[in-house]
C-alpha cells in the first residue's frame, strides 16, 4: 500500500460486466425471459414472496441486467386496476442468464412446467 487513501468515484464505477448470480436472482431472470413480466406474475410463477422478487428485481436492474418501465395509466384504469411495472431483460441480462442456466441446469423446466400448468 503506497499510502495514498484509496478514492472512488461513483461516477465511474462500472458493474461487474460477469456477475455471479444467487439461485434467486437466476431464476428471477429466467421467468422474465420465459414471459412473466411484471412483479405479481414473477411471484406467482415462481412462488417466491414480495419480500424476495422485489429486492431482486430492484438488484438486478442496478446491475443493468433488467430495465424496468411503467405502463400507462389508461391501460391500467382500463383494466380497472393499478399501474404494472413491467421488467425485460437487457443484453447483459440474457447473456448472463445463458451462463446462469448452464450453472442452474433445471430452470428451463421449472419455468415450462409452471407455464404449461397456467394454460
Amino acid at each position: 500500500m503506497t499510502g495514498e487513501p484509496f478514492l472512488c468515484s461513483i461516477a465511474t464505477y462500472k458493474m461487474d460486466r460477469n456477475p455471479k448470480l444467487s439461485y434467486t436472482s437466476a431464476l428471477v431472470l429466467q421467468t422474465i425471459s420465459s414471459g412473466y413480466s411484471y412483479g405479481f406474475d414473477i411471484m406467482d410463477v415462481t412462488g417466491l414472496p414480495s419480500g424476495t422478487v422485489y429486492p431482486a428485481l430492484r438488484r438486478l436492474e442496478q446491475q443493468e441486467l433488467i430495465k424496468s418501465s411503467w405502463e400507462t395509466e389508461r391501460a391500467a384504469f382500463a383494466e380497472q386496476r393499478p399501474a404494472r411495472k413491467y421488467y425485460k431483460l437487457t443484453r447483459e441480462g440474457k447473456e448472463t442468464l445463458a451462463k446462469a442456466l448452464e450453472r442452474y441446469t433445471l430452470f428451463e423446466q421449472l419455468v415450462s412446467a409452471e407455464k404449461s400448468k397456467r394454460r
